[in-house]
């Protein structure tokens, strides 16, 4: 019977990390059922590149108060979860505080202060950034793409980061107060729960102590199990794929549009004049059939793309610096990432219920995305430049206007006026290339 806390934390942590890991699982198999993409080039600049945007958040503090707040919350609960190793040891060995053993007294004091002034820091983070989301009227946080879900997703995220907090702040305010009273090996530095929690724990007994250092122990460890399990059905996915995302990046110059194969080669083979267009393939092999052009749902997107979609934070900068959103279009880049990710989840049950994919009836276009949508977009490419983790809402946008245009013929009629223009006067004006110059002689 000694052991059962044991056993039941060896469960715990087998099924969390268990699930967590499922849940990633899924999220690779969605994410390839996109097309697959070369971002292999240029290593040393995309390892740059994740390491400063990515871990050093060199893109978030370009709007100081939320950056600054962000770096808080970022680096102190990353930095405190270091602590879930020293729980995981305590946990299934039985032992306490396992780290003073190894890092000795000094460097353990040292160590334990610096987690509760980052504590402290992620406190104060998650408490104003509630207040600015529910109550400060921030308009890219109160917009109504985020009613619903996308709404309470966010404020129970800084809840229970809230809450795990606190757990820690109790956990070693009455780990303090037994050290002080010698029932406990007295190791470790707590200046703020000692502080603020230790004159209140201090008019307790000594069985109520252990019952809250044990009891805020066990809900900070299973308060992390919760949330990690709880990612996948996040936002805060961004936690994770934020690495991956910056490192697939697109490095190349902003408004540089990517070519299709079939066009180009098509092209050069127009422009060969020693080429025969009618010529059959050679014995042995077949005619390429040229992929869909552009976009029509989720498998025509490459895989980074998708990867964008899961990544995206629902921040909001890209939409609150976009110009058609600004003047009253429907377009809101973010909202093009956020359907994208509902229909790669829709598509996932679907596989999950089926085994494989089984046509639903419904597309990324017009079901989840609309033409009015796509075409209010001016490529200024402001939502990329945005982003504070480089997501690319733009290309999406693109490939499904090139579905449009190229596969259904369905721009609008302004711009089809436009390309028959060029195309028959080589210029984007209706009239003869004769008369370009007329403008020069008129008085």
């Amino acid at each position: 019977m000694q052991y059962i806390d044991n056993i039941i934390f060896l469960i715990l942590l087998v099924a969390g990390f268990g699930l967590f890991g499922k849940s990633l699982l899924k999220i690779y198999r969605n994410i390839r059922l996109g097309h697959e993409i070369d971002r292999s080039d240029r290593k040393s600049e995309r390892w740059s590149t994740m390491a400063r945007v990515a871990m050093g958040q060199s893109k978030m503090v370009k709007r100081p108060v939320a950056g600054i707040l962000h770096v808080f919350v970022y680096v102190g609960f990353v930095i405190i979860n270091i602590e879930l190793v020293e729980i995981i040891v305590d946990g299934l060995f039985g032992t306490h505080r396992f780290l003073a053993s190894v890092f000795g007294k000094s460097f353990y004091s040292f160590f334990t202060a610096t987690l509760e002034i980052l504590a402290l820091l992620v406190v104060i983070g998650v408490v104003v950034f509630f207040i600015r989301r529910n109550f400060y009227g921030v308009k890219r946080l109160t917009m109504k793409e985020l009613f619903g879900w996308p709404k309470h997703d966010a404020n129970w995220i800084l809840i229970i980061e809230f809450a795990l907090m606190m757990a820690f702040f109790k956990m070693n305010a009455a780990d303090w107060v037994l050290q002080q009273r010698g029932l406990l090996h007295e190791v470790g530095s707590f200046p703020i729960s000692s502080a603020v929690l230790g004159p209140i724990f201090n008019n307790f007994g000594d069985g109520f102590l252990f019952f809250t250092e044990k009891g805020a122990w066990w809900f900070h460890f299973v308060g992390i199990l919760f949330f990690m399990n709880y990612l996948y059905y996040s936002k805060h996915l961004h936690i994770i794929l934020a690495f991956p995302s910056t490192w697939y990046a697109n490095l190349d110059k902003k408004g540089k549009f990517n070519n299709l194969d079939s066009v180009t080669k098509e092209i050069k083979l127009m422009m060969d004049p020693n080429a025969d267009p009618y010529a059959a393939p050679a014995e042995g092999t077949e005619a390429d059939v040229p992929s869909k052009f552009g976009a029509e749902d989720i498998f025509d997107l490459n895989q980074v793309q998708l990867l964008n979609a899961y990544s995206c934070t629902e921040c909001g900068r890209c939409t609150s610096v976009c110009p058609a959103n600004i003047t009253g279009k429907k377009l809101s880049p973010r909202l093009i990432l956020m359907k994208t990710r509902d229909r790669l989840e829709e598509v996932g049950r679907n596989i999950d219920k089926n085994g494989k994919f089984v046509d639903d009836g419904k597309k990324l276009l017009n079901d989840y995305i609309t033409k009015e949508e796509l075409w209010a977009c001016t490529t200024c490419n402001a939502c990329t430049d945005a982003c504070p983790v480089l997501l690319d809402p733009l290309s999406i946008i693109f490939e499904m206007r090139r579905f449009l245009v190229m596969e259904q013929s369905a721009a609008p009629q302004e711009l089809n006026l436009m390309m028959t223009n060029v195309e028959n006067n080589a210029a984007p004006w209706q009239y003869n290339q004769a008369d370009r110059l007329n403008w020069a002689t008129e008085n």
